[in-house]
């Protein structure tokens, strides 16, 4: 029992957590994903598959529906679905063996509430250079991305770890790459190498592998599947 309450006290505290965070909800990032996990095979892009002539993919179909009603949870019908405990009413329906969490049913309140905004995909959205954050070890820095690194772990407090000996760099730089251990050659050949860029020497002998290509080609048909 006492289990069972702290587990309902903590997920309160993320609940409320989520819901009155100070941070704004992201359509691409919070809401975009609980949509196409749950809603999109039935009422998205698919005209063949849509039921009840419903897109909620498009912010102006959803609205022109009905089914939203920016700012306002009591009059937008698909916050009433995703609570209801009527077998013909709660979406997703039963038959689509689905069922929205606690935290998700949150997010898609608070996202309601904050205005119903949509984003683009992200592959269609310019890309956008950032600034440079500021960072107070300027030394640490060896890059831009370094940098944006550094500024989040100072801004928690925190110091970046000591750089690894070479041949843990090695052995994590191959299973970064090629997703397999390096030969014991290659990994005592940079131990040795005593040139300024060695490392940078070691990511291109790992980026010209064949097994990097297979290693990349393995996620990328995965994410296909």
């Amino acid at each position: 029992m006492l289990f069972k309450n702290i587990s309902s006290l903590a997920m309160l505290v993320l609940v409320t957590t989520i819901v009155h965070g100070a941070d704004k909800l992201k359509y691409n990032k919070d809401i975009r994903p609980i949509l196409s996990e749950n809603c999109f095979a039935c009422h998205g892009p698919d005209s063949a598959a849509r039921k009840a002539d419903l897109r909620l993919d498009k912010r102006e179909d959803a609205i022109k529906f009905g089914a939203i009603v920016a700012g306002s949870i009591e009059k937008s019908p698909i916050i009433e679905r995703i609570y209801s405990t009527e077998k013909d009413k709660v979406m997703p329906p039963p038959k689509a063996h689905k069922v929205l969490t606690s935290v998700q049913k949150e997010k898609l309140k608070q996202w309601v509430l904050e205005g119903a905004e949509y984003e683009l995909h992200w592959s269609f959205i310019a890309a956008k250079k950032p600034t440079l954050p500021q960072i107070k070890n300027e030394a640490w820095a060896k890059n831009p991305i370094d940098r944006f690194i550094l500024a989040e772990l100072e801004k928690k407090g925190l110091t970046p770890a000591p750089e690894a000996d070479r041949r843990t760099l090695a052995r994590r730089l191959s299973l970064d790459l090629n997703g397999i251990p390096p030969e014991p050659a290659v990994v005592e050949a940079f131990v040795a190498d005593t040139r300024p860029d060695a490392y940078e020497k070691l990511v291109d002998q790992f980026l010209q592998s064949s097994s990097w290509g297979e290693h990349r080609g393995r996620i990328w048909l995965d994410a296909a599947r």
